[in-house]
């Protein structure tokens, strides 16, 4: 049965997975100036490991319910972690077709760092879950 809760999710993910494509996807002449780095850090880097970081937490909320093995939180993360790589590397080969945008595989390591923490804190909290529900 799928609660209202689920379905707000998944309205969610499917909204934030919008929202990757078109600022992925849109002209960045349309972006205001800003400036080029963060604590040393290049601010577009910056951006993209922020727009793949909530990927995972939304993953889990909209498609995972508290599984209740270990190795099915393994396994949930591990798909996501996959399936995210996935977008990462899909927008990124996109933007290198686009006369306007370009490949950088430096935006493909800040998305990938982002996924990663993302999905070892999801799956943290899920085996979590796990331990409290059995006791």
């Amino acid at each position: 049965m799928t609660t209202p809760k689920t379905i707000l999710a998944r309205i969610l993910f499917f909204l934030y997975l919008l929202a990757v494509a078109f600022l992925c996807f849109m002209h960045v002449d349309k972006l205001p100036e800003v400036q080029k780095f963060f604590f040393g850090i290049p601010t577009d880097k910056v951006a993209h490991f922020l727009m793949f970081l909530p990927f995972p937490i939304l993953a889990y909320l909209a498609y995972d319910h508290l599984t209740n093995k270990l190795g099915h939180a393994a396994l949930f993360a591990l798909a996501t972690l996959i399936l995210g790589s996935l977008l990462a590397y899909g927008t990124e080969y996109i933007q290198g077709k686009l006369p306007y945008r370009s490949m950088d595989i430096n935006d493909f390591k800040a998305d990938m760092l982002a996924i990663a923490i993302s999905c070892i804190s999801v799956f943290i909290v899920d085996i979590t879950h796990l331990k409290v529900r059995k006791n």
